[in-house]
């Protein structure tokens, strides 16, 4: 018996700060998680500093998505933290026992984290841990956040010491990896990573023994992207960014999953409205979303948890940020693109074989179209070689990857990448489709058709380029 009220029965977990217990408060009648801290191999008292000051942060936060304490107590040599028991697994175990979440189930279970942190930086705390080892998720699909141990107040003054790196290597904000404070945008950075472990089932740095290599990773190399993210690819985009002024605020994270897929649609048609008028600065995308996707209130926690599907199917292999252009800066990137194009396909001609320059010529389906003849793109002919490109990548992916620019053959996956993931794709049926030839742009509805998981549909737009009466997919927004 501890304190004279919690009585101790199996160890449930072990972190960094010591074991998890299930106990039962026999006052109360209810079982609770006693957290034996300082016991670790070369435990002292900054373990007790930290179990102190989780206490007390968390007791700021009466919120239905965080791990609740009661209690802080003393037992001989030993210091127990009585915190709610939540009846489930991590995240982390989550991803680890059923592989990669699909997009559609991963946001609901994100939104609770964020609905957490949000609350948490309304008043002043830094988490600083956010990763999916500290995210508890019922069979209800009622997700609890945990552990503020490393968590900072903003009139706290511990734990601010120059080049003190705390957190969790794999899901550290660059600023922070390099010594730097941390701030409300490390914890969305590190959301950010946490989503991309949900949806790729690994970490976005495989750290290992090589801590420093992976640092280094993480300070000084662009953020590692998803081809599976689904409408979670701006998300990600703008949270796992290096600069954290250029970051989505936890509440802008919010509004987006609540929005739905509707908010990546949204944000899309803000950023080309942006890009006509607005510098091309990635910092106006907060204030752009949150034009398009109003504040609406926190999520209802999901009723269950449903089983994994496999992820939603892509039109592509990668998805840009959402980063607006201005009108001049796409139109110099669509000529310099052409002009590269047109030199790697000697010239423009007929097809060659295996060459991937504009006039490759995938079997089963020719990338000259209706307007062959034309000096410039036209609307029938972008519609006619969507068409064309769609029946094809169901049917030979490897012709249908001829179709896409080498640049962005490479940002693909590369013909295996690529191949891969349309292997799953039965059919891809057009439903809707806007060309504009002055931007070579063409935004559209499809329907896949997956291999044992039914139908589904997607909305995207490509950045085409044309070059004598051929066309080639130059990006996709």
């Amino acid at each position: 018996m501890i304190a004279g009220r919690y009585s101790l029965g199996r160890e449930i977990g072990r972190g960094g700060m010591g074991a998890v217990w299930l106990g039962r408060d026999e006052v109360l009648g209810r079982a609770v998680a006693l957290k034996r801290v300082g016991m670790m191999p070369g435990g002292s008292s900054p373990d007790l500093e930290r179990a102190e000051r989780e206490a007390k942060l968390a007791a700021r936060l009466n919120h239905p998505h965080v791990v609740a304490v009661f209690d802080f107590v003393k037992e001989a040599d030993h210091q127990w933290l009585v915190m709610e028991y939540v009846d489930g697994v991590t995240l982390a175990e989550l991803v680890r026992n059923g592989g990669p979440i699909p997009p559609d189930q991963a946001a609901p279970l994100l939104a609770q984290v964020v609905d957490a942190l949000a609350a948490a930086h309304a008043v002043g705390i830094v988490h600083r841990d956010v990763k999916p080892s500290n995210i508890l998720v019922t069979q209800a699909g009622q997700v609890k956040l945990s552990d503020f141990g490393i968590a900072r107040a903003e009139a706290d003054a511990s734990l601010t010491q120059t080049g003190l790196v705390t957190g969790s290597p794999a899901y550290l904000a660059p600023e922070v990896a390099s010594g730097g404070t941390a701030t409300d945008a490390s914890d969305v950075w590190s959301l950010g990573a946490t989503l991309y472990h949900a949806l790729a089932g690994h970490p976005p740095y495989e750290v290992g023994d090589n801590l420093l290599g992976a640092m280094y990773r993480i300070v000084h190399e662009d953020p590692p992207r998803l081809a599976n993210a689904g409408w979670l690819a701006p998300l990600l985009d703008s949270t796992m960014t290096r600069e954290p002024e250029h970051r989505w605020s936890m509440r802008d994270v919010h509004d987006f999953l609540t929005a739905g897929p509707a908010a990546a649609t949204s944000a899309r048609k803000a950023r080309a409205a942006a890009a006509a008028g607005a510098p091309a600065d990635s910092r106006q995308d907060t204030r752009v979303l949150s034009q398009v996707v109003p504040p609406v209130p926190p999520t209802t926690p999901p009723t269950r948890v449903v089983t994994p599907l496999p992820p939603a199917p892509m039109p592509h292999r990668k998805r840009r940020g959402v980063l607006p252009l201005t009108l001049i800066g796409a139109v110099v990137a669509v000529v310099l693109l052409i002009a590269l194009a047109y030199t790697l396909g000697g010239g423009g001609g007929g097809g060659n074989g295996g060459n991937t320059g504009p006039s490759a010529k995938p079997a089963g389906g020719s990338t000259k179209t209706s307007d062959a003849n034309a000096t410039r793109a036209t609307v029938a002919g972008m519609e006619d070689f969507i068409g064309t490109y769609l029946s094809t990548v169901t049917a030979d992916p490897r012709a249908a990857f001829e179709m896409l620019t080498p640049e962005f053959q490479v940002a693909s996956g590369n013909l295996s990448g690529y191949e891969g993931f349309w292997e799953t794709v039965k059919k891809a049926k057009l439903l809707s489709i806007e060309a504009d030839p002055n931007a070579l742009t063409v935004h559209y509805s499809v329907e896949y058709n997956r291999a044992g998981d039914g139908k589904s549909t997607d909305e995207t737009t490509l950045q085409l380029t044309y070059n004598h009466g051929s066309y080639l997919i130059a990006d996709e927004f």
